[in-house]
């Protein structure tokens, strides 16, 4: 039995920082109980609302900006369009006017102190990100959902399959990569081209080729917008912005007023091994300070891991002549099909399976659609993702202050270089004689996420969060 149907647009998402999980997730989930109070006919009875965070969703839901997600999502605003500029302004407002705008059309009284509580001793057994609604309706009565925020975006509501969407027919099922691998020999078809097909079952080949490129054009202004935007972090951590000032020492003072003009330059500083990894660390981190400053971004497969793909796609792209739409559409094709593979048997959540459910699976990704686009075989392909997840098992989740920033950000470009690596290897190797299958590292991530301590699960409880003095501001 086919465990979940995930297109290419489950596992890449346009959303806002600084995490999929604690940020998106939590926003999706507000949305959603906003839209059932109005399925209900009941929207406009609101008088109250109560927000209770679980887990790992209280334990570091503030550096997290779930408190911040969870308000702009009951007040009916939307991550892939609500202007990232107006979010201080929104959240202020709130909290200072003792108002929320409940679904953009019911105004209820709203204490930001008394009513969103983080319950930091209490968890919920499915899931370490839990958010509890509850409305209280003005005939007495009260309504309330509890959702799971469980990686990447998806939420479940609590008693539903989890089935984000129709179930569709779908002419290659695929739930392991031993699955996949047995429709590419069958048909003979690329990974990407499998997807490709499958994705046909929602929609028409060119409603995808236009989403692809629509997830690409979010990617490069995040790039180009982290590479060009200096200062610090918001936070308290007072982490300074480096991408900007690593791309002013390659490319000099010049400057350029768009991303294709920006490319050429790039290319035109050279190919030694320093300048290209300079580059590819630049892009990572340029991706992930946007994500920590509440930028929009792409999750892939989640927002803490949002710049291993960035970078190698645009190290493909401007040191290996990888700048056309098919190539592009092909790279993220075959990097949302291994997500997707991890989502099924493992998992992308940081708080259930560490680290390595995020930086590693967005290196397996980056690793597997590189080796595509260089001309790998299959075999060769899935042999990328393997090496990329192999050195990344047992990665802790240990933010510092809850922050999306240490050590966060510098983990993205370790992802993108091993990923690039993984790719050479996997080249330059017989697949036929590899002694273990992307099948068993899975299987592996997902044992070492179960046995993994939880305060090594996105909680701040141990690790660097514990060992770096801080002193944060109140929020």
């Amino acid at each position: 039995m086919q465990r979940e149907q995930i297109s290419v647009f489950d596992i890449f998402k346009i959303g806002i920082g600084p995490s999929s999980s604690h940020t998106l997730g939590p926003w999706r989930a507000a949305q959603q109980f906003v839209q059932t109070l109005a399925d209900q006919d009941v929207l406009t009875l609101v008088s109250e609302v109560k927000i209770l965070l679980y887990g790992s969703l209280a334990k570091t839901g503030k550096g997290h900006g779930t408190d911040i997600a969870i308000l702009l999502g009951l007040s009916g605003d939307d991550p892939v369009t609500f202007d990232v500029n107006a979010i201080d302004h929104k959240i202020s407002q709130i909290k200072n006017d003792h108002k929320l705008m409940l679904g953009g059309q019911q105004e209820i009284n709203f204490s930001y102190e008394d009513d969103l509580l983080f319950l930091f001793s209490e968890s919920l057994p499915f899931h370490p990100n839990a958010v509890t609604f509850q409305a209280f309706l003005n005939n007495g009565k009260a309504v309330s959902g509890t959702y799971y925020s469980i990686g990447g975006g998806f939420v479940v509501k609590d008693g539903d399959s989890g089935q984000g969407k129709t179930e569709v027919d779908l002419p290659f099922p695929i739930d392991t990569a031993g699955d996949l691998l047995h429709w590419c020999i069958k048909t003979g078809l690329k990974i990407s081209e499998v997807v490709m097909e499958n994705e046909l079952a929602w929609r028409s080949e060119q409603e995808t080729r236009s989403g692809v490129l629509n997830i690409f054009r979010v990617l490069k202004e995040c790039i180009y917008r982290g590479c060009h935007t200096m200062g610090h972090l918001p936070g308290g951590l007072n982490v300074a912005r480096r991408a900007a000032t690593l791309n002013k020492r390659l490319i000099g003072d010049a400057v350029y007023t768009n991303f294709d003009e920006w490319l050429v330059a790039i290319r035109k500083t050279g190919m030694s091994f320093k300048n290209i990894l300079d580059w590819v660390s630049c892009f990572a981190l340029a991706v992930n300070e946007e994500n920590a400053s509440f930028g929009r971004v792409v999750t892939a497969p989640t927002n803490g891991a949002a710049g291993v793909i960035p970078a190698v796609l645009g190290y493909y792209m401007m040191f290996c002549d990888g700048y056309t739409d098919d190539k592009v559409i092909q790279f993220i094709l075959t990097a949302s099909e291994v997500g997707s593979i991890f989502k099924k048997g493992a998992t992308i959540s940081a708080a259930m399976g560490g680290c390595q459910a995020e930086i590693g699976v967005s290196s397996a990704m980056a690793a597997a659609a590189l080796t595509e686009c260089l001309g790998g075989s299959q075999r060769q392909v899935l042999m990328a993702a393997e090496i990329a997840m192999e050195h990344h098992l047992g990665m802790t989740c240990d933010p510092i202050g809850g922050l999306v920033q240490i050590p966060c950000i510098e983990r993205n470009t370790m992802g993108a270089i091993k990923a690039i690596t993984a790719s050479q290897l996997a080249l330059q190797t017989n697949p036929d004689n590899a002694k273990v299958s992307l099948d068993a590292v899975v299987k592996t991530m997902w044992q070492t996420a179960q046995d993994m301590n939880s305060k090594y699960k996105e909680t701040a409880d141990g690790g660097l969060a514990i060992n770096i003095p801080i002193s944060l501001p109140e929020c």
